[in-house]
């Protein structure tokens, strides 16, 4: 038989007995704010939330890798700025209905990610309430002592880089991805990153992105996308190409990034200390956005998911 909740202060008190100390909190879950030591370098935040219905299935899922998602998804935008985890907030909205298993559980997988990346979880909210689960993590990250990587810095004769292959993610993937913070952090050590985000909403919406800050246009040749086995199985599935869920399916989340051609070049000839692969896909161009296929170059819209209103 299932345990029911316990209430927020016995769900917090049983977080706090498993924390380990940390020294990017100073003081940490217990009291009425956080204390984060003073960093010498800028700090990177960021915050995003996740909604059962609407980014996860809870049946289907598991309490474990919604937890590990609802992390992962913001270490993935510190990675995006080639910045280091160091802290993270969590707020709860839990069912009434549902058991303290569960909730630990949905808790062990938000850990499992902070262990894996050094992140110390030093705060939060929890409340209940008759809608569906909804998560949603603040995290802290250090800056790059080279500085951040924006979205902005793109440049005409750019090459455009991924870090791995794209499309499909439904099937497993946007649950139990590895946040790209190793390879940015080499590549901004490597070579000069002049732009970098990281594939959420889709490549063609998130390359629009970096063309829209940094006032270019891009071109994709579809030969050089790398595409998942997953992608492949859906297009058996539902009509459209491999190609089409590589650029608009989204939660791949890995890195495209542009440098210069020269050191592009240069990244051809590599890979990161952990195995990635970085693949050239195209370049950046005065201004158009533009899908190279068979050698026939046409528009290309800068399709993907967005959260939309109804009325």
């Amino acid at each position: 038989m299932a345990t029911p909740f316990p209430g927020e202060f016995a769900f917090i008190e049983w977080v706090r007995q498993g924390q380990a100390a940390s020294p990017a909190v100073a003081v940490g879950v217990g009291d009425d704010c956080a204390v984060l030591p003073a960093s010498p370098s800028a700090t990177l935040v960021t915050t995003d939330m996740l909604m059962e219905g609407s980014c996860f299935r809870l049946a289907e899922a598991g309490p474990y890798r919604v937890g590990r998602k609802a992390m992962a998804v913001n270490v993935s935008d510190i990675a995006a700025m080639a910045g280091t985890p160091k802290a993270a907030f969590v707020s709860l909205g839990l069912p009434r209905s549902m058991s303290f298993e569960v909730v630990k559980e949905l808790h062990r997988g938000l850990q499992a990610v902070a262990a894996e990346f050094g992140i110390a979880i030093a705060g939060g909210d929890t409340n209940t309430w008759d809608g569906p689960l909804t998560v949603s993590v603040t995290l802290i990250g250090a800056v790059h002592p080279r500085g951040p990587v924006l979205r902005s810095g793109a440049k005409v004769g750019d090459w455009i880089f991924v870090t791995g292959p794209l499309g499909g993610s439904i099937l497993g993937h946007h649950l139990d991805f590895i946040p790209r913070v190793a390879v940015a952090r080499w590549l901004h050590e490597t070579v000069n990153l002049n732009a970098m985000i990281d594939v959420s909403d889709g490549l063609a919406k998130d390359l629009h992105r970096i063309m829209e800050a940094s006032g270019v246009g891009a071109e994709l040749d579809s030969a050089m996308i790398p595409m998942t086995d997953a992608a492949a199985r859906l297009s058996n599935e539902d009509g459209m190409s491999a190609l089409d869920h590589a650029l608009g399916d989204g939660e791949d989340f890995e890195l495209v990034f542009t440098v210069s051609a020269e050191d592009g070049r240069l990244l051809s000839k590599m890979k990161s200390p952990d195995g990635v692969t970085c693949h050239r896909i195209g370049q950046i161009v005065e201004n158009g956005f533009w899908l190279i296929d068979d050698k026939i170059r046409t528009a290309l819209r800068p399709v993907g998911y967005e959260h939309r209103f109804t009325s």
